[in-house]
């Protein structure tokens, strides 16, 4: 078995660094948050792995280690991670993708029954101390369309279907009507956003950030929405454009959103989002359950153990896709 050195990007202090020493003993494993630290060990390193270092530590570190066989993000989104020495070395890279799906799954069913039956009126009038019954909506027979049906798409997926919704998704490659996804009736490719958009009641955004993604929801697909749609945005912020989103929040064009993900985060404290009240934020934290972190480097531990045995590695990336 090779004698592998695995330099990790991230503060020593880390809880989850013990579970990873325990899990790979033997193995030489170096943590650091600065140059200073890991440089000394990057000559002899095979496998670089960003746990929670910053990128341009990560790219420094990257270009000092020229006996990488594997580099490892803990992140899903990589619109951070994909510097040009990285997309152009033949080095393979994986992420975090399946860790974190079913907990964002579950926000998203959390988010079109906090709308469907409008927990905002329940709370403000139990608050106000209102004793007023009002109707509610039902979300069976309700369509769900999907824009960006990977991992986390399909863990919607499975959690709205069983609920009697109709799902709906926009990828790459799409399928013939009745195709091979029992979940889906049917798939659109992103020229044909508009078409799906029309349909749907709640439109889930789902689709990691790249150069085709960017600014891929803006005043034409809210155009499209009915007027009762709510949106749902647990992929990257800036696949939506914030300040149409806006407008069609304040206007009424659409009934109102949940939102994982920002332009900017920490969302400033002046931020329109803050003022709506057809608006439910959550800080970034949708897929934050108390195991999270030991999740991700159980996935690592794995996919180590993957590596050193020559067997295939989960998740690699297409570097030029962007996922």
């Amino acid at each position: 078995m090779r004698n592998d050195t695995i330099l990790i990007l991230a503060d020593p202090a880390e809880p989850q660094l013990r579970q990873l020493e325990k899990s790979l003993a033997g193995v030489n494993i170096i943590a650091g948050n600065s140059a200073e630290v890991l440089a000394p060990a990057a000559a002899h390193a095979t496998v670089l792995f960003n746990w929670s270092g910053s990128l341009v530590l990560f790219r420094k570190i990257f270009g000092n280690c020229p006996n990488l066989r594997w580099v490892h993000s803990r992140s899903v989104g990589l619109e951070r991670t994909l510097f040009p020495e990285l997309l152009e070395s033949p080095v393979p890279l994986t992420n975090g993708t399946g860790v974190f799906s079913a907990s964002l799954g579950e926000f998203v069913l959390a988010a079109i029954l906090y709308f469907a039956k409008d927990f905002r009126r329940l709370i403000r009038n139990q608050q106000a101390g209102v004793w007023e019954d009002f109707e509610v909506m039902p979300v069976s027979g309700h369509t769900v369309g999907i824009i960006g049906y990977g991992d986390i798409g399909r863990a919607v997926a499975a959690r709205v279907r069983p609920l009697g919704m109709t799902v709906l998704a926009v990828k790459r490659h799409t399928l013939p009507l009745g195709g091979t996804d029992p979940m889906v009736e049917q798939t659109y490719s992103p020229d044909r956003r508009l078409q799906m958009l029309s349909r749907c009641d709640y439109v889930v955004v789902a689709a990691p950030l790249t150069s085709e993604t960017r600014g891929m929801i803006g005043e034409p697909e809210f155009r499209a929405m009915k007027p009762t749609a709510v949106v749902i945005n647990v992929g990257r912020g800036p696949v939506i454009k914030e300040e149409a989103l806006v407008r069609a929040l304040s206007s009424g064009r659409i009934k109102g959103a949940a939102l994982d993900v920002f332009d900017q985060e920490p969302l400033p404290r002046d931020h329109h989002f803050y003022k709506l009240d057809n608006v439910l934020l959550s800080p970034h934290c949708a897929d934050h359950t108390p195991d999270w972190l030991d999740q991700a480097m159980e996935f690592f531990i794995a996919q180590f153990e993957r590596f050193r045995k020559d067997e295939p590695l989960l998740n690699v990336v297409d570097k030029k896709l962007g996922y």
